[in-house]
């Protein structure tokens, strides 16, 4: 499971009924609640998501 930071607890926490999600610049983050006070918590995961299989394949000669 993810650990991500309730604002609202102020404490760092397991995200519960955690979802991938992919944000509008193509990044990963993690959405769900707090197991505590039920707030929602988002985590941003690091780097980009991968370009599409059409974009990594090399044109041959």
């Amino acid at each position: 499971m993810a650990e991500g930071y309730c604002v609202k607890c102020k404490a760092k926490k397991e995200i519960v009924d955690a979802v991938e999600e992919l944000m509008k610049n193509g990044r990963k983050a993690i959405k769900g609640k707090c197991p505590t006070c039920g707030t929602v918590m988002f985590k941003i995961l690091g780097g980009k998501a991968a370009p599409k299989a059409a974009a990594r394949e090399t044109p041959s000669a």
